[in-house]
């Protein structure tokens, strides 16, 4: 899976053996998202809404995931905003800058090629900007195997 990274930039790349709109149905629809994500979003994802729902994996399901859906362009694009690294419950993130994460859809063969860019972290406060880079950058590698074992068999091995 190649990896390309600045400061603010978290980007990853992986070629997925099964359609685009396969892949498409599993970033989009908001239960095929929270089988493959470890969360419970409690609302189906549509551009300019706000989306919440409980962490679902183990240490983190105390926690509450907050998503503005900023684009679908149906099996091209779907992005949306969150605080990244938002993990300390006693911590108001609300005036904190989000970061944009995007999910670019190709074609690669029989298969999809999936872009997922996480981009804005230039932007955080300094205090956590390199802790939540770095959380992010490993915690999407663990999604896309995540979103590769629900692809293939509609089961998630969740990565630590």
């Amino acid at each position: 899976m190649p990896t390309s990274a600045s400061t603010d930039r978290i980007e990853k790349q992986i070629t997925l053996d099964a359609p685009r709109s396969r892949v498409w149905h599993a970033l989009t629809d908001v239960e095929q998202f929270n089988g493959w994500f470890g969360v419970a979003l409690q609302a189906p994802f549509v551009a300019g809404a706000t989306v919440t729902g409980k962490l679902t994996v183990k240490d983190y399901d105390h926690l509450t995931l907050q998503v503005w859906i900023e684009a679908m362009e149906p099996e091209r694009l779907f992005s949306f905003r969150w605080h990244p690294f938002a993990i300390d419950p006693s911590v108001d993130y609300s005036a904190e800058p989000t970061t944009l994460v995007s999910f670019t859809l190709g074609d690669d063969g029989d298969g999809t090629k999936l872009t997922i860019v996480e981009s804005g972290f230039d932007a955080i406060p300094a205090s956590r900007r390199a802790a939540a880079f770095t959380s992010n950058s490993a915690g999407w590698d663990g999604q896309v195997k995540n979103l590769q074992a629900f692809l293939a068999n509609g089961v998630v091995r969740q990565s630590s």
